[in-house]
């Protein structure tokens, strides 16, 4: 029979003040990737209220740290986000109202991600003191998840290494266990220099850059046709030159390129590459390219999705006020025709959740696990030691990913009660990992026998660093 994580449900209902002010003032913060640093303080000044040690800036991000509690084995890893995404500020209101003009928000609940793993970390703290247990909690503060992938250069440097397991989860639309696996994938800058001259007066003295780009990006147009059918590559021109009448000197795009399997990114990579300096070839310029960052694609456990899966069940889905519901309709009304049904359909839930506006039920994992077509960092953390993740709904059935109805949701009480309701998910799962050590056993068999036992190997090079900068492109 398994024991209940009493102590931690109760500790996280009493905290849900605290546990609702952090995620308030993260998201109040909106802070992009890799510049969270009063996001990170708030985290870091709640978890040594709550008696953690912490390291700050750690693996050379000033917004990343450990913070860490109790002492010996098991070891269990907690993941926090809190990065915003850039052009998607919102009031917490049901209509498009920004905060602040052209500003970030968080349009993808970090500000709910990060305060759900607090509540959980804080949660399990509680029930092994209560009952006197050895064992380590870990809460990892991971910054950039959206752009710059903090977890994969925490990894590299081995902050992994020692947990026993990881857990974390997402703020999403339906409350279900994350099963199957995801896409990895590349980051990179491409800038083409050529030669300034007058484009009416002398064009033929001039080697635009933008011709070079433009032609890169119609090579890369036509590779589509010869890619795997789940691959991806999506870019942003960030600078295109200054005016019609000046060749351009200088243009840059912003790339990122995925596919299943890091095999496949790396040749994809490569196969794009060829793409940009072909078309500095064609043009007379130079083709300059910036690796931003490079991260796998996960690794799932089965083992520990059944723990989550039980831990889920017990705890049971949100429990959502007429308020809440009053409020998702309304945002509803702003969706596409049939964006929800759409959704639904795609994610093989069962029909009776149509009905639904708001997910009050849990949905069982499909018997065939479904792969995302999204890439995460946490697939780096995946390939360390055995890890898993679920949703809990915190946003109205049918709401878009990276989207103003998202952010709008994660800064009000919808949002809360999902992050409350996976704080509590985590420390139920956590402490059955800390009391369970033939659990424990099992995950990470299953772990050595999906890595064929082979240490992780980063696909970042030791010498790139994390790049800060990438926001400031624009103004070349």
């Amino acid at each position: 029979m398994t024991v209940r994580a009493t102590a931690a449900i109760k500790y996280i209902d009493e905290k849900r003040p605290l546990i609702v002010r952090v995620s308030d003032e993260i998201w109040e913060y909106a802070e992009v990737g890799l510049h969270e640093d009063r996001s990170a303080k708030c985290l870091e000044d709640a978890l040594e209220a709550e008696g953690f040690t912490v390291d700050r800036g750690v693996a050379g991000m000033p917004t990343a740290f450990v913070a860490t509690w109790g002492s010996g084995s098991p070891l269990v890893g907690y993941l926090g986000e809190y990065d915003a995404l850039p052009g998607v500020s919102q009031a917490a209101v049901a209509t498009r109202r920004e905060l602040k003009s052209g500003a970030a928000g968080h349009g993808c609940g970090h500000n709910l991600l990060g305060a759900g793993a607090f509540a959980g970390g804080i949660g399990l703290k509680r029930e092994l003191e209560a009952r006197h247990l050895p064992g380590t909690v870990r809460y990892f503060g991971c910054p950039a998840e959206e752009n710059f992938s903090g977890k994969a250069f925490m990894a590299r440097d081995g902050l992994f290494s020692a947990c026993d397991a990881c857990l974390t989860w997402h703020a999403g639309s339906l409350n279900r266990i994350r099963s199957g696996s995801t896409l990895a994938n590349n980051a990179m800058n491409v800038t083409f220099h050529g030669r300034t001259a007058h484009a009416a007066g002398d064009p033929y003295n001039g080697r635009s850059a933008l011709d070079a780009l433009q032609l890169m990006n119609l090579g890369v147009e036509f590779l589509r046709e010869h890619m795997s059918s789940k691959a991806r590559v999506h870019y942003v021109i960030t600078n295109g030159g200054g005016q019609p009448n000046v060749v351009p000197a200088k243009a840059s795009a912003w790339y990122l390129i995925r596919a299943p399997r890091r095999e496949e990114v790396d040749d994809l990579y490569k196969r794009v590459l060829n793409c940009a300096h072909g078309a500095s070839q064609m043009t007379d310029t130079r083709a300059e390219v910036e690796l931003i960052k490079a991260i796998w694609n996960l690794l799932p456990n089965g083992v520990l999705e059944d723990v989550l899966e039980e831990s889920a069940k017990r705890v049971g889905p949100p429990k959502f006020t007429e308020k809440d519901l009053e409020f998702a309709r309304e945002i509803a009304k702003s969706f596409a025709p049939g964006q929800k049904e759409a959704q639904l359909r795609k994610e093989r839930v069962p029909e009776e959740v149509f009905g639904q506006v708001l997910n009050t039920t849990w949905i069982p994992r499909p018997d065939v696990p479904q792969d995302g077509e999204g890439s995460t960092d946490v697939s780096d953390v995946s390939w360390c030691c055995p890890t898993a993740e679920f949703r809990v709904a915190c946003q109205a059935l049918g709401t878009p990913g990276h989207s103003w109805q998202y952010a709008a949701q994660s800064g009000m009480s919808i949002g809360h009660e999902g992050m409350i309701t996976a704080g509590k998910i985590l420390a139920e799962a956590g402490f059955m990992l800390m009391t369970n050590p033939d659990i424990l056993k099992k995950a990470n068999e299953e772990f050595r026998k999906s890595t064929g036992g082979k240490p992780y190997v980063s696909a970042i090079p030791k010498d790139l660093k994390p790049k800060f900068d990438q926001f400031d492109r624009k103004d070349d």
